[in-house]
């Protein structure tokens, strides 16, 4: 097989590092002849060295990886790093469309690797309309972000149920067999779990900062590096803080 060239285009280098680092384990014949943090520097790198794929992320600054995405339609084949939710994802699944979720696991990635191989080796041209079926997409699931999500959260309360307005809620934590619900006015327990709140909650509004921690975004006051380099979070009006697990560093890089 002749020599496979690709670019990786992430605003985020401890990614590009860990793509970097994963292709050349997975398919150690790849050649990555280029990395860009934004989409212009991208579109450069792509322009000069003609790679067989391109690693975009979707949301860069400068030139998104959609914008960079139309302009390079069918000269290479594309893998979008996406930041969306796992509804996202099957969409993108049934669309067809190779994408890596962030944060992105060695098994995802061997399987986009054994897609691309595929592809290929088949002598498939890339896509010619990716970026279109790809805003299709994404358009469909903007339009049902202004329905479907969590507005109350139930808990019990003495003999009843008392309902908490989502807005009110700083964070949620797991704990033990239940998820604590943290508001300015204290603490209540739910069976739910904190993947089955996280699956239902507005994504743009609460993070998931930690396997067992989502932060209600309107309730940060500001976000700090700790002596150890780790971020933690300071509520605006509660006085315990919130460490941010390094898997979830890439959401606060343009905070």
């Amino acid at each position: 097989m002749p020599e496979i060239r690709a670019i990786i285009a992430d605003d985020e280098e401890q990614l590009r590092s860990y793509l970097k680092s994963g292709l050349s384990a997975v398919w150690p014949e790849l050649v990555i002849c280029g990395e860009a943090e934004n989409g212009k520097e991208a579109l450069k790198l792509i322009e000069k060295h003609r790679p067989h794929i391109a690693f975009l992320d979707i949301k860069m600054p400068g030139l998104s990886g959609m914008e960079l995405a139309r302009k390079i339609a069918g000269t290479c084949w594309i893998v979008f790093i996406t930041a969306y939710d796992q509804y996202a994802v099957e969409a993108f699944e049934n669309e067809a469309i190779d994408y890596l979720l962030k944060p992105v696991t060695d098994k995802r990635l061997k399987t986009t690797v054994k897609r691309l191989q595929k592809q290929i080796a088949d002598t498939h041209k890339p896509p010619s309309d990716l970026a279109g079926t790809m805003e299709r997409v994404l358009s469909a699931l903007e339009a049902k972000k202004t329905h479907g999500y969590l507005r109350w959260i139930k808990v019990l309360h003495g003999d009843g149920i008392r309902l908490i307005p989502v807005d009110e809620v700083c964070y949620l934590q797991a704990s033990d067999k239940y998820t604590v619900v943290m508001t300015r006015e204290g603490e209540s327990l739910i069976k739910k779990s904190i993947k089955e709140l996280s699956a239902e909650l507005n994504p743009d509004q609460f993070w998931r900062i930690h396997r067992g921690t989502i932060v209600n975004t309107n309730q940060i006051a500001k976000v700090n590096r700790s002596l150890t380099g780790r971020l933690v979070i300071k509520l605006k009006d509660l006085p315990e803080t919130l460490t941010v697990s390094r898997t979830y560093t890439h959401l606060f890089r343009q905070m």
